[in-house]
C-alpha cells in the first residue's frame, strides 16, 4: 500500500511543521496489525521521505520514520504495515482524551469481570 498519497502531501505542505506546536493536528495513521504499533504522523518531508509522529506501542513516544521502510516491512501471513483510509484528522489533545476513555472502558470491563 502507497502511505503516502499526494493528498497527503499536498496536506502536510498545507499545515507545514508543527514540532514546537504543543498541540499538533494529526494528519494521518498508520498502523501494524501484528505488533499492535500506530504512528499518528503530524509532519511529512518530502525530501527525505519521513515523517514525524506520535508512535503508540509498547510505549509511547515522539519519533521519525523512513516511509520506505514502513512500506516495504514485511509482517508474518504477507501483512503490511497500512494507512488507516478512515483516519480524520485530529488534534492531539482530542485524540488522548478518546484513547483515554477506550481505557477507561477496557478497566471497568477488567473490573466487572473481577467481581
Amino acid at each position: 500500500m502507497k502511505l503516502i498519497t499526494k493528498e497527503l502531501k499536498n496536506r502536510f505542505a498545507e499545515i507545514g511543521v508543527q514540532s514546537q506546536n504543543s498541540d499538533p493536528i494529526i494528519v494521518a495513521k498508520f498502523f501494524d496489525k501484528t505488533r499492535k504499533l500506530e504512528w499518528y504522523a503530524i509532519e511529512y518531508n518530502p525530501k527525505n521521505l519521513t515523517c514525524s509522529c506520535y508512535l503508540k506501542g509498547f510505549t509511547d513516544e515522539w519519533g521519525v520514520f523512513y516511509i520506505p521502510n514502513l512500506e516495504s516491512a514485511e509482517r508474518p501471513l504477507g501483512l503490511t504495515i497500512e494507512r488507516d483510509i478512515y483516519f480524520k484528522e485530529i488534534k492531539l489533545s482530542e485524540l488522548m482524551r478518546e484513547q483515554n476513555k477506550h481505557t477507561d472502558i477496557d478497566k471497568k470491563q477488567v473490573s466487572d469481570l473481577e467481581r
